[in-house]
């Protein structure tokens, strides 16, 4: 499982999911780049948990347009030379319930800009820059396991979406279909790049214990009402969303490419 000589970029990686992947990563060896929005102190103590900043960087960054995710791609590739792996972990989920005849063409806007805007423009800049600068430092396999093992892998994007892309979300019609149009995007993106040697999979987390969630958890209302959906019986931790994010970037998933990855506890299979 190791990532030895790799560099990844980790989007909201400060706190929850994001920070989980982003321990997990040093953990295998990568040095990581992971943006934050506003969690400067959790983003510093992060850095130097992970072993300060010569093989792990924190960069400030509004993810909300384009034109903001082509600049963090060519932040993060400057800090280490070059970038391996992208993991899109940031999103919105504005946590009040809002019908959709109620719903604000602002609330629309702001969510699918954060969660599919700025997404396009991390994808678009780092293939642009794989595709022109990596083949000089590239080898023809990964180089773990039997002959072809990882065999032409230059790059792995892993999108991180949620059950609400599968099976929508009531009063959450914006979160579920800016999520749901990443797994779209997930497997255009494969049927289009895996000849070339970037694989692109997809994460879909259900309910996780993270901050985003915690209102909705600590209420028992709505915790009931939330983890009766779950097989499991109870909310995953980030490590364990973390795990399957890093695994996607590994020559292990190799011949993986175009997948939607549910991490949810059996919940999509009983929604």
């Amino acid at each position: 499982m190791s990532l030895a000589g790799k560099a990844a970029l980790v989007t909201g990686g400060s706190r929850g999911i994001g920070a989980a992947t982003v321990r997990l990563l040093r953990r295998a060896g990568a040095r990581v780049v992971f943006s934050y929005r506003a969690a400067e102190d959790q983003a510093r103590e992060l850095v130097a948990e992970c072993g300060g900043e010569d093989v792990c960087r924190a960069l400030k960054q509004d993810l909300a347009t384009v034109e903001d995710g082509a600049s963090l791609i060519a932040a993060g590739a400057a800090v280490f030379g070059r970038l391996d792996c992208l993991v899109v972990n940031h999103g919105i989920w504005p946590p009040h319930d809002q019908p959709i005849f109620e719903m604000t063409t602002a609330q629309w806007r702001t969510t699918l800009g954060v969660n599919l805007d700025s997404v396009f423009g991390l994808v678009r800049s780092f293939v642009t820059q794989l595709s022109a600068g990596q083949d000089s430092h590239v080898p023809k396999s990964e180089g773990h396991g039997a002959p072809g093992f990882g065999a032409g892998t230059k790059g792995h994007i892993v999108l991180v979406a949620s059950t609400a892309a599968q099976r929508g979300e009531a009063y959450h019609a914006d979160y579920a279909a800016s999520k749901g149009a990443l797994l779209s995007l997930t497997k255009s993106l494969s049927s289009e790049l895996a000849a070339q040697g970037i694989l692109c999979n997809c994460v879909a987390p259900g309910w996780v214990r993270t901050e985003m969630s915690a209102g909705t958890l600590a209420d028992p209302v709505a915790s009931k009402k939330a983890l009766a959906t779950i097989p499991l019986g109870r909310a995953a931790e980030p490590e364990e969303i973390a795990g399957p994010i890093v695994f996607l970037c590994t020559p292990w998933a190799g011949f993986i490419s175009g997948e939607i990855f549910n991490v949810n506890g059996g919940a999509v299979l009983v929604g």
